[in-house]
């Protein structure tokens, strides 16, 4: 995944991390874990319910850093999909486990993320004022870039949350064996493929550097 930043001199901007949608995004990764747990104890029913949690949080980040501005943060523009692929990659693999999605689509969703994640890390390297350091690096207060998702990879977050929502339905209303759920798993697979592949193509475009004030 090539992003291809050609950038002489970076400036970074000084930004308050503690915002209430980058402490919702924080909470969801915080559930991720425990959503795992209660899947491979099979309890699915109280899955559920954390499950609608975590989506509830997912909402309403996204709602309060659209219409309050002081609440907006380059930080969030990474946290917020970083929070969904940990949530959604520890979903994935403990319904993996469960035998309630098949190992090749898990494979094909973790593979993605980690490509991802990694292209996230090389930004922020990339974007970082010189002189390099650790500190500077990992401290939240300072922005350099915002990440900005292509549509399709909206969509596949979408399908992959409703394809996790089935799942977990699936052995409470016992439609485990549905052909409705099997081409969810086709579909889910297609979108994930077509994200990977925006990314790659768009990279550049996906990344807008803060030059600061």
């Amino acid at each position: 995944m090539v992003f291809h930043l050609h950038f002489i001199v970076f400036v970074f901007q000084y930004e308050n991390p503690w915002t209430i949608p980058n402490m919702l995004s924080m909470t969801r990764i915080g559930l991720a874990p425990v959503l795992g747990y209660l899947i491979i104890e099979e309890d699915f029913n109280i899955a559920l319910g954390v499950f609608a949690l975590a989506g509830l949080t997912d909402l309403l980040d996204g709602f309060i850093a659209r219409n309050w501005a002081n609440q907006k943060s380059a930080l969030g523009s990474a946290l917020d999909p970083l929070a969904d692929k940990i949530l959604i990659s520890i979903l994935y693999i403990s319904l993996t486990y469960a035998d309630l999605i098949p190992v090749p689509l898990t494979y094909l969703i973790i593979s993605r993320d980690v490509m991802l994640i990694a292209a996230v890390f090389y930004v922020r390297y990339r974007t970082l004022p010189t002189p390099r350091t650790l500190a500077k690096y990992f401290n939240p207060c300072y922005a350099t870039a915002r990440l900005k998702p292509t549509f399709i990879s909206k969509v596949n977050t979408a399908v992959q949350l409703i394809l996790v929502a089935a799942s977990l339905a699936a052995p409470v209303f016992n439609y485990a064996d549905s052909i409705y759920l099997q081409m969810l798993w086709c579909f889910t697979a297609f979108t994930t493929a077509a994200s990977a592949y925006s990314y790659y193509h768009y990279g550049r475009k996906t990344v807008q550097v803060i030059k600061g004030r």
